[in-house]
């Protein structure tokens, strides 16, 4: 509600994070020349606070401190206060992340960030409490202290304001090439992560667990290259686990967050895009690899919770859902999980009593609520729906058969997800960013070929027509990163480039319209021309244009996204061997120095990095399938590679078409390739030496096999 209250200035920006704060009684100014030039002119320190939509603890501060009259009129008075959406500016965010990382040794949203008139930071922190309490100071007193001494001390500060940003120039522009990289990093890598491994309950470390899909990715690889049962095990168990427990929605699919405990029960309940992206792509490995229908299950409804509930009508994809949501018996209050959380009596209004007996004890729900490792109490009484039985040891617990069960629970699911539907849902935040559609435009890519699913196709195919459309300038080959209300808006980064042209190589092996391929081929040329560093290599993160970022970084970290470098050398092994690039290759190899000393000390904080390492060392494998684009001979063969986990291999098509007349002016040795006796005919080639060709697809999937020894 805003009442009688006068917007701020936020009020005419796009971004739903800012809009939120436009009628709070703080003097708002979005990122940029207006804001800094009164700092400069009113000789006043700024005050930076950077989150992001459905960020709980961001939230709690604007209700706490930005909403209160009494707080704002401080701020107002003593600072130019400026809010900024982290998604739509990472670059901004990282620049004082990294500081305020540097000045406490930790980091989070809400970013609380105090700078100089030349925007240098000098104080920082994360969330402030509205009052002094337990011998922390709240944030009326951080102002006020911050104020005096920028009255009294203002050279002090100013100085540790330059020294702070000295200090992190000088370790962003530190070299660390040399190290050569073996086979033995990949071990090492390896042996990291597996020290981390939660034998008990799957995933790493013991406390909260975030989900982290690429290390995921690096240990189904590993498998793929030892043939070792140890990495595998700890995959699979790590997803299994994250399915079963609270961080999986069980009613609507997709993953929540993270989770709070060890034992993945109690999750953080916010939804974002890049996370559904990234697990979908460990779920479609685990199935290739085990052919569970489990995983495929978990793959498949996490697609449609994205295809329901977070497409535009135009094809992008949403950004997020918030964790917090109106109370269902208490609607003007609004509470972490409200959304997807049941009392016992609920869920045996809604069920016949058989079903809910049953369905109640599969899911944990308790008369008590089920959430015993919930640090705030927050879910009194409420049940988070996890599921620590199989069916099998449902089935037994009821002397029922296994089918009548999983049909007892599916129809139980579906009845309750209709319910829940009528309830007010959490704040989904709908901007469209480039790089988080590029992620799951390559997911739907993937799973329309491994599933033969047309539905998934489309909304791949749309999902990279509106980007092409909405955010990318044919004339410059320039990306935007945000798409939101008719307007796209900010330089792409480098994360925007290479997520996307990721998503176009994945919609390319999926279709094999050669469209997507060449555009992915030019965005990549205005990636590197734009982000490359030419003296000591490696992708910079941001263009350096905007004087406003004191750092241009070069991110290395596969955190909750991957690194944008991660993902580029992904992509540069895959587009050169599609095109035979040595310009590209010689790149790559570059990376890969750069990155040497830093990867011995810590490989297992680049999973993804460590993946590409894997295929740069690995011989390159293309599978060149020659038949028209949909007959069915050729697509027999392809859903025999697509049965298979092949993280190394190329897959090109020679359809005596425009695609190989594109594939061939930059691979000559395709324009040869034809079908045998008028069949579709697979050739695997190794270094495009290729072995005889087959039209038999039994010799084939013999061929594939021996190719995976």
């Amino acid at each position: 509600m805003t009442g009688n209250k006068k917007p701020n200035r936020l009020i005419n920006e796009k971004s739903p994070y800012l809009l939120q704060h436009a009628y709070n009684p703080v003097d708002w100014f979005p990122w940029g020349e207006e804001a800094f030039e009164k700092a400069r002119g009113e000789n006043k320190p700024i005050f930076l606070s950077i989150g992001y939509s459905t960020c709980h603890w961001c939230h709690v501060m604007e209700h706490e401190s930005f909403e209160n009259d009494s707080i704002a009129a401080t701020m107002n008075t003593l600072f130019v206060c400026i809010k900024v959406d982290r998604e739509e500016r990472p670059d901004v965010d990282k620049v004082y992340m990294s500081a305020v990382q540097a000045m406490t040794g930790s980091g989070g949203w809400p970013l609380s960030v105090f700078l100089t008139t030349d925007l240098k930071p000098f104080y920082g922190g994360t969330y402030f409490p509205p009052r002094d309490a337990h011998g922390r100071s709240g944030f009326p007193t951080v102002l006020e202290r911050i104020h005096q001494v920028w009255e009294d001390d203002r050279e002090k500060i100013v100085e540790s304001g330059n020294q702070l940003i000295a200090l992190l120039r000088q370790e962003r522009g530190a070299s660390e090439s040399g190290a050569e990289i073996d086979g033995s990093i990949l071990k090492k890598t390896y042996d990291q992560i597996a020290a981390q491994y939660d034998a008990k309950y799957g995933g790493f470390g013991g406390g909260t667990k975030f989900p982290r899909p690429v290390v995921l990715n690096f240990l189904l690889r590993y498998h793929a290259r030892t043939h070792t049962a140890e990495p595998l095990t700890m995959a699979l168990a790590t997803l299994r686990s994250m399915a079963l427990g609270g961080m999986y929605d069980h009613l609507g699919g997709g993953f929540h967050r993270y989770s709070v405990d060890a034992q993945w029960r109690v999750p953080h309940f916010e939804k974002m895009l890049y996370d559904q992206a990234q697990l979908t792509h460990s779920y479609l490995d685990a199935y290739q690899i085990t052919h569970d229908e489990f995983y495929a299950r978990i793959a498949r409804e996490t697609l449609d919770y994205i295809l329901r509930d977070m497409t535009d009508p135009g094809g992008g994809f949403y950004s997020a859902e918030d964790a917090d949501s109106p109370d269902p018996e208490i609607p003007s209050h609004s509470s972490e999980g409200a959304f997807y959380l049941w009392t016992k009596a609920e869920i045996e209004r809604i069920l016949d009593s058989d079903s809910a007996k049953i369905f109640c004890h599969h899911y944990s729900v308790d008369d008590h609520g089920n959430a015993l490792s919930d640090p705030l109490g927050e879910f009194k009484n409420k049940n988070i729906l996890f599921s620590p039985f199989t069916i099998e040891q449902t089935a037994r617990i009821f002397s029922m058969d296994e089918t009548k069960v999983e049909s007892i629970l599916a129809a139980a699911r579906k009845k309750l997800f209709e319910m829940r539907e009528a309830r007010p849902r959490p704040l989904r935040d709908d901007k469209i960013i480039t790089a988080w559609n590029g992620l799951m435009i390559g997911a739907f890519a993937r799973a329309s070929r491994i599933f033969s699913e047309p539905r998934y196709t489309e909304a791949a195919t749309r999902a990279a027509h509106f980007v092409e459309t909405a955010l990318y300038d044919p004339a410059t080959s320039t990306l935007k990163r945000r798409f939101r209300d008719t307007e796209a808006k900010f330089e792409a980064q480098l994360d925007d480039y290479a997520f996307f042209i990721q998503g176009l190589l994945d919609v390319y092996e999926a279709t094999f319209d050669p469209r997507s391929l060449q555009l992915a081929i030019k965005l990549h040329g205005t990636q590197i021309s734009f982000f490359w560093d030419a003296s000591e290599g490696g992708f910079y993160d941001f263009l350096g244009r905007d004087l406003s970022i004191l750092l241009r970084t070069k991110e290395t970290y596969d955190g909750a996204e991957p690194a944008g470098n991660s993902v580029a050398a992904m992509n540069l092994i895959r587009i050169s061997q599609m095109t035979d690039d040595s310009i590209l290759k010689k790149k790559l190899e570059t990376i890969i120095r750069l990155i040497g000393a830093q990867v011995q000390q810590a490989p297992h904080a680049m999973p993804l990095m460590m993946a590409a390492i894997d295929s740069f060392l690995s011989t390159p494998k293309q599978i060149v399938i020659a038949g028209k684009r949909d007959s069915a001979d050729t697509r027999k063969f392809l859903e025999e590679i697509a049965r298979r986990y092949l993280p190394n291999k190329i897959l090109l098509l020679a359809d005596g078409d425009s695609n190989q007349e594109f594939l061939a002016s930059r691979l000559p040795f395709l324009a040869s390739m034809t079908p045998l006796e008028n069949k579709a005919t697979a050739y695997i080639c190794e270094n495009y030496a290729c072995n005889l060709p087959t039209n038999d697809v039994n010799r084939f999937i013999t061929m594939l096999e021996n190719s995976q020894r």
